[in-house]
């Protein structure tokens, strides 16, 4: 948002004094200046007073991450695995690089304003909570979520009340709209930060007589207080309420959030470089979220051929691997002669079936059996890349 101010500033001026004249006149004058200015959000320019709105003509892509917290060291960690690690020379300064990608521009932000920069265009990608993203976005069109389940950063914006008084035997949001209590002179009083997801989502569930104070911090104890009924708020295991003496209710969850990588439609659309990054990202996370947890397990077994090997492995119903087990001849020389007596078997293994695995394996005749994490596994094409193509109308 531009502001323009006008100020008036008065004063004492001296004249020359005239050599014939021993009289100094003096004057008030009036002097008048406008001071411009444009939120950092904004990607307009404002001179003296006229709003430019060319788009910026800056040709590096940017990425927004979160400046601090938990959000913050989870964010470099997933983008190191995806051997995407950011590069920041100097620790006081807020942008950085990814050498694996020429023409990024890392910004560090905080998360809310990591929003409000991709609505105004001054950020073009960023890494943030689902939760951040609906309460600062607002709904608005122009925000495009890449991807939707980047596996951290789980919480839930939720509504909690107390387990005590006129609270004791509600259990369900029906329940809490229903109360007679609620009137225009006595309101459901809510504390919380979600200035917007909280009164949209009250109204949404029929409660018409609700007021809302702001709060940053310590939200649980505002009920016992007695500054509030009930409280909207981030929450992850939930200990935090319980110790409190606060309970979550049925229908009460906003939102279930963990991280998202966001993009701005515009940008997408319509900067030199920004939809082939935003690819070459999806695809590194999506490989490598898809392989979290994954093993290859190899073995040896002894088989008259590859067909006879494979029907006694799929005939295990935890060695099926992702398409279907591979095998291959394993070579020998016996007796002047090159023979292929065993076979190697290659499968892909979730990590909590893995013990299992290798007991069928071996019951089946398996042997030499050898297992390594997974770092990729990389689809045909990323179906999540499909997607933002549909919706970008590509």
């Amino acid at each position: 948002m531009s502001a323009v101010q006008t100020f008036f500033l008065q004063g004492s001026v001296s004249t020359l004094r005239s050599p014939h004249s021993s009289v100094t006149s003096c004057r008030k004058v009036s002097v008048k200046f406008t001071v411009s200015c444009c939120s950092a959000a904004s990607p307009m320019t404002v001179v003296n007073g006229n709003v430019d709105n060319r788009p910026s003509d800056r040709s590096e892509v940017r990425l927004g991450l979160p400046s601090k917290g938990r959000m913050a060291a989870d964010s470099l960690d997933l983008l190191k695995d995806c051997q995407l690690s950011v590069r920041q020379v100097n620790p006081r300064q807020y942008v950085a690089e990814i050498p694996q990608i020429s023409n990024l521009e890392v910004w560090f932000q905080r998360p809310k304003d990591i929003v409000r920069k991709l609505v105004s265009g001054d950020l073009d990608l960023g890494i943030v909570g689902l939760d951040t993203v609906c309460e600062y976005g607002q709904g608005d069109k122009d925000l495009i979520i890449v991807h939707d389940a980047l596996e951290y950063g789980d919480c839930r914006l939720s509504l909690a009340i107390p387990k005590y008084g006129i609270f004791e035997n509600v259990n369900s949001m029906k329940e809490l709209a229903e109360m007679p209590q609620w009137t225009p002179e006595r309101p459901l009083r809510v504390a919380t930060g979600f200035t917007y997801m909280g009164p949209k989502f009250m109204k949404e569930n029929g409660l018409k007589h609700v007021t809302f104070s702001t709060a940053d911090g310590a939200l649980e104890a505002a009920p016992a207080m007695g500054i509030a009924d009930a409280i909207v708020d981030l929450v992850s295991s939930g200990t935090t309420l319980r110790e409190n003496n606060l309970k979550e209710i049925e229908g009460g969850v906003i939102v279930q959030s963990q991280a998202v990588l966001v993009a701005g439609r515009k940008s997408l659309m319509q900067r030199k470089g920004v939809l082939d990054i935003t690819h070459e990202m999806l695809e590194r996370l999506e490989a490598h979220l898809r392989a979290v947890g994954q093993f290859t397990v190899t073995a040896n077994m002894r088989g008259s051929s590859a067909e006879e090997v494979a029907e006694r492995i799929l005939s295990q119903t935890s060695l099926s691997g992702l398409q279907g087990p591979t095998i291959s001849p394993v070579f020998c020389k016996r007796d002047g002669r090159v023979t292929a007596d065993y076979f190697a078997i290659v499968i892909c293994v979730p990590k909590k079936a893995l013990y299992k695995s290798v007991q069928q394996l071996r019951a089946i005749g398996g042997s030499g059996v050898l297992i390594s994490p997974l770092t990729y596994i990389f689809d045909e094409e990323t179906p999540r890349w499909r997607q933002l193509l549909s919706t970008l109308g590509l």
